[in-house]
């Protein structure tokens, strides 16, 4: 009997083992495949556990699918937890995945998942940082009201054969996580400073304005808000945005973003990773900012006129 071909609506999670190139350098082929096939069992037992279903692997990734847009949180939310402790259990701290999960109409045909769904979700896994769990406004409207609450806006993103953006959300995982909200009476005493400041980024001549709510991205593409076309920088390389009340340099690059505050503090270099902008410095994109060249852009926080 043939398969039969259906559209309904379901929940698509992508999981992605980061770096796996350099655990398998660094331990070895044999231990790395034991460590990771280890990886992908936890993961599949809870995928499991929450009425899901494991579509397929590709490489170090797996894709599921969940009737349930509440199922696929807990799973999100379990299995970046079993990832963590596998890697603090065998001593790998350089184990991690990233997870990329929306809700939407999903072709289901001979087994597998297409469509737009997927399409979008993939998009997410492959710009989430290690251990970060990125969903959409879409995904976040299908799930009950009390974890609508664990889940912030971060950015729009453009999709390929998508005419419009995609608002990126990002799923707070863990549940002892007590940064990402400021009580009422806090707030009112402490403007947050994406409210009262804007950020300008300046870069061959040209200034960026990125605001409250707004975000920039930074790469060697041609699609990309500043356009960055040295050798080292990536196609898409880093986003600027606010964040509960700051603005974030989030590097999504192979080469990493290096970034000097005027403080005169240290030379941070982000790989896969996030870091609060301070008042004024310097982002290197692929190679130190201390190295003048086109690859380095200045950066200044401004009063809100």
């Amino acid at each position: 009997m043939a398969d039969v071909t259906e559209t309904s609506q379901r929940t698509i999670v992508f999981a992605d083992v980061c770096e796996s190139t350099r655990i398998y350098e660094s331990i070895g082929d044999t231990q790395a495949l034991t460590l990771i096939n280890r990886l992908f069992k936890a993961l599949e037992n809870e995928v499991v556990a929450h009425s899901g279903v494991t579509v397929k692997t590709l490489g170090d990734a797996m894709v599921c699918e969940f009737r349930q847009a509440d199922n696929a949180f807990r799973a999100a939310c379990a299995m970046q937890q079993a990832a963590a402790d596998l890697a603090t259990a065998s001593e790998s701290g350089g184990l991690k995945i990233k997870i990329g999960m929306t809700h939407g109409p999903v072709v289901m045909e001979h087994g597998d998942v297409f469509g737009d769904t997927v399409n979008v979700c993939a998009r997410l896994v492959a710009i989430a940082n290690p251990t970060q769990v990125l969903t959409t406004r879409q995904m976040v409207e299908a799930l009950s009201p009390g974890l609508r609450e664990r889940c912030r806006e971060l950015y729009a993103v453009k999709v390929r054969n998508r005419a419009g953006e995609v608002m990126v959300c990002e799923l707070m995982w863990r549940l002892d996580i007590d940064t990402t909200r400021v009580n009422d009476a806090e707030a009112a005493d402490t403007p947050p400073v994406a409210q009262s400041w804007i950020l300008k980024l300046t870069h061959a001549g040209d200034t960026f304005v990125v605001d409250d709510g707004q975000a920039l991205r930074i790469g060697r593409e041609a699609d990309n808000d500043v356009v960055v076309a040295t050798e080292h920088a990536s196609r898409l390389h880093a986003r600027i945005f606010s964040r509960d009340g700051n603005f974030v340099l989030a590097d999504q690059s192979t080469n990493g973003t290096f970034l000097i505050d005027d403080a005169g503090q240290r030379e941070v270099r982000l790989r896969r990773s996030e870091a609060v902008l301070g008042e004024r410095g310097w982002i290197g994109l692929g190679k130190s900012a201390a190295s003048h060249g086109d690859h380095v852009l200045r950066y200044r926080l401004e009063r809100r006129s």
